[in-house]
């Protein structure tokens, strides 16, 4: 038996996603696009005996950030280290802080890798009626993109510019800005994955801008599932998704191995994926 680990082709990519599919993380329909905008690298692969056997994504961000996501071992081959060899392989070029979200069944396995939970991410869904029109929800325009790249910076906690040129025009959802007296107090995405539709990020500076963020946005979605991913300790944010008729569907731990970067929770109403943080 031979293995090989590499940067995956956008072919093998797709893959990747796939398999995230396939565990039931419902990846969105054109994520993978988005997320090499930011790190080409990002995704890894071992091989074994020349076919892909375990995957993982670790992308990296101004300021000696990275967030690792994707960490999959194909099903018929677990057991046997595969995936372990991979994630070894791959926290040698990790320098600085690095963050995940946890799925319940890893985080000891990540508590031993010298991973710390930060707080837990709550993802909530069902469907949920579209909001009354306001008139400061706007389409996200050339003029809104400074302001919005704020946000996202002080909300995520480095800058992704790259990243952003992708996420903030999916070509199945829509992006959208709370503007009042001409500056952005909250930005919004709702993206098409493989079941419903997905809200990510959602910040907002208070609950009367998220809250109108979300009702527009859900009206995306023409009354099918919307999912929300929602830091546990923002009680706004869970009352926001629970008012809307969401309920809590599934569970992540946010972790993080180096100085974790203070986070606004309180303007993160939802994060913007479990892979990218």
């Amino acid at each position: 038996m031979t293995t090989t680990i590499r940067t995956l082709d956008p072919a093998e990519v797709e893959t990747a996603v796939d398999w995230a599919a396939r565990e039931g993380w419902n990846p969105g329909l054109s994520d993978a696009n988005a997320f090499l905008a930011q790190d080409r690298n990002a995704f890894r692969g071992l091989f074994r005996d020349g076919a892909l056997a375990a995957v993982i994504s670790s992308t990296a961000y101004q300021g000696g950030f990275a967030f690792v996501g994707f960490y999959i071992c194909r099903p018929d081959l677990r057991g046997r280290g595969l995936g372990y060899a991979l994630w070894q392989d791959t926290f040698t070029g990790l320098q600085g802080t690095v963050g995940l979200d946890g799925v319940l069944t890893q985080q000891e396995n990540y508590a031993r890798s010298g991973f710390v939970l930060a707080h837990r991410n709550i993802r909530y869904g069902g469907t949920a009626p579209a909001g009354a029109s306001d008139p400061r929800v706007v389409d996200i325009a050339t003029a809104h993109r400074d302001g919005v790249a704020a946000m996202d910076a002080a909300c995520f906690g480095f800058a992704r510019p790259e990243f952003l040129k992708a996420w903030l025009a999916p070509p199945f959802g829509r992006a959208c800005a709370f503007v009042a007296e001409g500056a952005v107090k909250g930005y919004g995405v709702i993206r098409r994955c493989r079941e419903g539709h997905k809200i990510g990020p959602l910040f907002a500076d208070d609950a009367e801008a998220a809250a109108a963020l979300f009702g527009t946005l859900v009206a995306t979605a023409q009354g099918g599932p919307v999912f929300l991913d929602v830091p546990e300790p923002n009680a706004t944010a869970r009352a926001l998704a629970e008012g809307a008729g969401l309920a809590p569907v599934f569970e992540t731990a946010r972790m993080y191995r180096g100085p974790a970067p203070d986070l606004p929770l309180a303007r993160i109403f939802g994060i913007t994926s479990f892979e990218l943080g």
